[in-house]
């Protein structure tokens, strides 16, 4: 942490957290564990879960904390110490990027329908800010409607 003393204001480098869930969960053990707790599951094979989390590559411009499919689910998992209510439309970025990634070597074009895991979204909240336990954010929340017209710039 630094401290800024012109404002007396803590800044928090909030990727040493994000890092932390990740390094956790790197572990199949350990992320089976989690995905049983949160599922109410009880897999006990590690080699049931594939692991495709997103890099930070240069090319790909996005990163994700936790991505896995398992049980024909393709699960991310985010940690966030700060409330994002756009987690929905990040969300929506990881996973057409996962199924990119998954999917590079499949014919978009054939007249063959590709099967693609069903997403779930998890997201994993410890900041200061009060928030409900449970909380569902949509994206369809973002849209812009007739009676609540934005500015785009």
């Amino acid at each position: 942490m630094n401290k800024n003393t012109s404002s007396n204001k803590v800044i928090v480098n909030r990727e040493y957290k994000s890092t932390l869930f990740s390094m956790l969960f790197r572990d199949k053990e350990a992320l089976l564990e989690l995905y049983n707790a949160i599922n109410h599951t009880h897999y006990t094979d590690t080699e049931e879960i594939r692991i495709v989390t997103l890099e930070n590559a240069v090319y790909m411009g996005v990163k994700n904390d936790l991505a896995f499919v398992i049980d024909l689910h393709l699960n991310l998992y985010e940690h966030q110490s700060t409330y994002n209510p756009n987690i929905p439309l990040r969300d929506l970025f990881y996973i057409a990027q996962e199924y990119k990634t998954m999917f590079y070597d499949k014919s978009l074009y054939s007249r063959k329908q590709i099967k693609i895991p069903m997403p779930r979204f998890l997201v994993f909240y410890n900041g200061v800010e009060d928030r409900p336990e449970r909380e569902v954010l949509k994206l369809s929340d973002a849209y812009y409607t007739k009676d609540k017209r934005q500015d785009w710039n």
